[in-house]
């Protein structure tokens, strides 16, 4: 699996809360479909609103397994023999052939940690593993300094080089690749075309958080999706948005988390300085058509913190929400385009 601690913290993502809310008479409603289990250390669920056999049902839980099983195969930290593991374990300049999912996640990730100036990095496992948030076991004190050092030399988006035409990858510097921050959200867009080929048009594919949704839940009434209140104490709906095929991805750091020293130890490493990030930003959501794009971009945008991000998301024409804590109170900043795509009245009540 991806992440073990997913199961309860669910990794660099908040868990979303699922509205899915009846128009008129809730009894009277037909209730959808819903299909459910466990994958990277977390859960998945399906909802389908259309009428199914008994038989469909049972291929397409088959059929969504299988592709969350695929994904979790290739880019697993966990499973020795994952394809990331083999690759991370080849010898440093040697080209690597990918498979065409793993090039995939690699390419988009190297597309958004130069479009973030760095700020998203897959290759910084040997940090995360250090400060416990990855495969080792979580230290009783803050990783000694030199040893910091080092593994910080050893990552770098820049020294990950990628072969388009022959679909290949090799590392030039001692760097743990990890995909944490991306692979769940691929997995969710994969969950969603074996979908769609399969002539489902209307779902909604939650994959430990990450969500995608495609057509409506009800007769043309959109799917709506609850942004948590960040807070590590209470599951709540802060703002519930309407989506139509659309998927959404939130990282924050109050549920994945542990304090040393008496200091809270966040699980998103800023990669300029090897250390969890520390400020006040506390959730980003960012809407994209693909969920892996959203994923990546949520990461990043919490390592740069709210001003930055606003800005960027802005000049990248990202859709994105921001959740900060200023005193003891929540403020909601919005990009500029996601304010657009909600409209004013929506937008106005948000920020409220």
């Amino acid at each position: 699996m991806l992440n073990k601690k997913w199961g309860l913290m669910l990794k660099a993502s908040l868990l979303l809360a699922l509205f899915t809310l009846a128009a008129c008479n809730e009894q009277q409603e037909k209730q959808p479909v819903r299909l459910q289990g466990e994958i990277f250390g977390s859960f998945w669920l399906a909802t389908l609103p259309d009428d199914w056999t008994a038989e469909q049902i049972k291929q397409l839980q088959m059929g969504i397994e299988s592709e969350l099983n695929k994904v979790d195969e290739a880019m697993s930290t966990y499973k020795p023999n994952s394809e990331l593991n083999r690759f991370n374990a080849a010898p440093l300049g040697e080209w690597v052939l990918l498979s065409k999912p793993l090039f995939e996640v690699f390419n988009l990730s190297q597309t958004i940690s130069k479009s973030s100036e760095g700020a998203f990095d897959i290759t910084l496992g040997g940090l995360v593993n250090l400060w416990s948030f990855g495969p080792e076991a979580r230290p009783e004190a803050i990783p000694d300094s030199s040893l910091l050092e080092t593994r910080l030399t050893a990552t770098g988006y820049q020294y990950l080089e990628l072969d388009t035409k022959q679909q290949a990858a090799r590392r030039f510097r001692d760097s743990f690749v990890d995909l944490s921050g991306v692979a769940k959200g691929y997995a969710v867009d994969k969950v969603a075309q074996w979908l769609q080929q399969q002539g489902v048009d209307n779902f909604l594919v939650n994959v430990g958080g990450e969500i995608i949704v495609a057509g409506y839940r009800a007769k043309e009434q959109p799917w709506r999706i609850g942004i948590e209140v960040p807070d590590n104490q209470v599951q709540a709906a802060h703002h519930i948005i309407p989506l139509i095929n659309e998927s959404v991805a939130t990282s924050g750091d109050y549920r994945n988390f542990y304090e040393l020293n008496g200091k809270r130890m966040s699980h998103t490493i800023n990669p300029k300085t090897g250390w969890p990030i520390d400020h006040n930003l506390t959730s980003v959501t960012v809407i994209h058509p693909s969920n892996a794009t959203a994923d990546a971009w949520a990461t990043a945008f919490m390592v740069l913190g709210t001003e930055a991000s606003l800005s960027l998301a802005n000049r990248k024409n990202i859709k994105a929400l921001f959740i900060s804590k200023e005193s003891e109170a929540w403020k909601t900043q919005i990009s500029t385009p996601l304010q657009q795509a909600l409209g004013a009245e929506l937008t106005n009540k948000l920020l409220r």
